[in-house]
């Protein structure tokens, strides 16, 4: 079933750090993010807005992106700096897992799962602009994206899955089956394949998406995958993306240095795992712009924005 609504903030909450990017719920209601200066830091109470507490959890030392919470104590952090890391929230320390594959540095990791088999899986966005240049990837389409695993024990990420466009949010199917990966210069979401006769390989899940996924929450096994919509769909990219190379070269030197403002569209999607859609929500919100995460929590459905100094609060859609 689908059922489309409006998504409005009813309140923008700061937490003393910019650029929230990713927001997850633990078991008891609380939110974990990363801030731009490396902090990660948790929300407790959003039952009551006014009363909000945030605590500040570790210190990657980088930039953390994408996160996956291993029950209430362990934390995988996507770091843009530094690799893929694990962080104990009970003392705060940082141990790196993985800072390079196929024997080059790993940047601009984006986005994280964890599977019960203690595998991990992760995505990498670009491996020719840094996240400071993100726009140049999205206006150049490079399709250097790429899905890693890392098996329990190793610390060598295998390459699984390559050629995708800005690969991002990541989540598992209830059974495990495969993994749905957002591909946020395509606005599509990819299925991989992670058993039966397709194992190993990847396909379109979800195409034409209404606009520009980026991460991707799960909050229960049998709930749907949310996916923030960072930005609208724009038909004028899909031209840019079928010009020839050259000319997206150009058109991304142009975007990276010019200043990036957001439109005051948002919007967020959930799918089941069959790609259908649960809830297409969508508003307009000028004090709160590119909404790069959402998840439910506190009875909120709680957005991240990598642009904003907070993260904002709206109502949960019905359940279908």
């Amino acid at each position: 079933m689908n059922r489309s609504g409006t998504l409005v903030p009813h309140r923008c909450v700061a937490i003393g750090g910019h650029g929230p990017e990713d927001v997850v719920a633990d078991a008891r209601g609380r939110v974990i993010t990363g801030v731009e200066d490396g902090r990660i830091l948790r929300l407790d109470n959003l039952a009551d807005p006014d009363h909000i507490r945030v605590t500040v959890l570790a210190e990657t030392g980088g930039r953390p992106l994408g996160l996956e919470l291993l029950g209430d104590d362990t934390l995988l952090v996507c770091d843009a700096d530094r690799g893929l890391l694990r962080v104990d929230l009970a003392d705060g320390t940082v141990r790196i897992l993985a800072d390079s594959v196929a024997g080059e540095p790993l940047r601009f990791a984006s986005n994280v799962v964890a599977l019960s088999d203690g595998s991990v899986y992760f995505t990498v966005s670009s491996r020719r602009y840094p996240l400071q240049q993100w726009i140049g990837e999205i206006a150049e389409h490079t399709g250097t994206g790429r899905l890693l695993r890392l098996e329990p024990g190793s610390e060598t990420p295998e390459v699984v899955l390559e050629g995708l466009q800005f690969a991002n949010g990541l989540a598992a199917s209830a059974d495990e089956s495969f993994l749905v990966v957002a591909e946020t210069g395509a606005c599509r979401l990819t299925r991989y394949w992670l058993t039966g006769p397709k194992a190993g390989s990847g396909e379109p899940f979800v195409e034409h998406l209404p606009g520009m996924p980026d991460n991707i929450w799960r909050g229960a096994p049998d709930g749907p995958i949310w996916v923030a919509l960072a930005g609208p769909h724009l038909p004028p990219l899909d031209l840019l993306h079928r010009a020839a190379p050259a000319v997206r070269r150009a058109a991304a030197r142009i975007a990276v240095r010019a200043p990036y403002r957001p439109t005051a569209a948002i919007g967020a999607l959930a799918v089941d795992d069959t790609g259908a859609t649960v809830h297409h929500l969508t508003g307009r919100s000028p004090g709160f712009r590119m909404v790069t995460s959402v998840c439910e929590a506190g009875g909120h459905l709680v957005l991240g924005s990598v642009h904003e100094r907070g993260i904002a609060l709206c109502e949960p859609p019905a359940p279908k």
